[in-house]
């Protein structure tokens, strides 16, 4: 099983890491950003699907608690720990560096690391991966339209209150319930912690979405205003 999750990690880093570099040879015109979140939409779209076929049970996706991974959940974590890493590292390469975002993957990658190696949380950890993962893509789609020409236009706005709606029912709503989950069930200490690091992060990541959206609806009501 070692064996498996060390060559699946490796042939995972390699896999984002080319795919980046034919994004970035057939697209020289866009940023290194619009490649880089190009290869996180598709992480997320391969994360997510993994991450559905391998709940146990859809009645209690969290159950069973503190379990040992199943072969499909753990190859569904080895492929999200090696997109946390390469992206990990590619954040360092980009100019727009964001420290809540690298902290954010270092504790995913440290709480990922820790139920693969000690062989514990497959349940949570598949719980989070999915609640996590499921907006990542109207993330990203966000920023992928304004680089493309559709900055402040209405299909951009659709994206951000999609994203938004997705963010907020996943991580604040969906998440404590997985956070509460793990730490009452008997998981190792760090994967508690990670978990409540996790939540912290959404926390605030739902702080500034809720401000950019009242933002951008302000903005948009404000200029219907002014053309009528």
């Amino acid at each position: 099983m070692e064996d498996q999750v060390r060559s699946l990690l490796l042939f995972g880093l390699i896999s984002w890491t080319t795919t980046f570099l034919l994004l970035r040879k057939s697209l020289p015109k866009r940023s290194f950003g619009f490649c880089s979140r190009v290869v996180s939409t598709i992480h997320a779209t391969i994360a997510v699907t993994l991450a559905s076929f391998s709940v146990e049970d859809w009645t209690c996706p969290v159950c069973p608690a503190a379990s040992k991974p199943t072969p499909l959940q753990a190859k569904t974590l080895v492929v999200t720990l090696s997109y946390l890493i390469y992206d990990l590292v590619c954040c360092f390469f980009d100019k727009q560096f964001n420290l809540d975002n690298s902290f954010h993957h270092l504790v995913s990658i440290v709480g990922i690391g820790a139920g693969l190696t000690l062989q514990k949380s497959g349940s949570e950890l598949v719980a989070a991966l999915w609640v996590t993962e499921l907006s990542s893509p109207f993330l990203h789609l966000r920023e992928l339209l304004k680089e493309l020409g559709y900055r402040d236009t209405n299909l951009n706005l659709a994206a951000d209150v999609s994203f938004a709606v997705i963010f907020t029912v996943g991580r604040m709503v969906a998440g404590p319930h997985i956070l509460y989950a793990t730490l009452t069930a008997s998981n190792p200490v760090l994967i508690k912690v990670m978990s409540l690091g996790l939540q912290l992060v959404s926390a605030f990541w739902f702080y500034k979405i809720a401000r950019m959206v009242k933002y951008k609806l302000t903005k948009r009501t404000t200029t219907l205003k002014k053309v009528a």
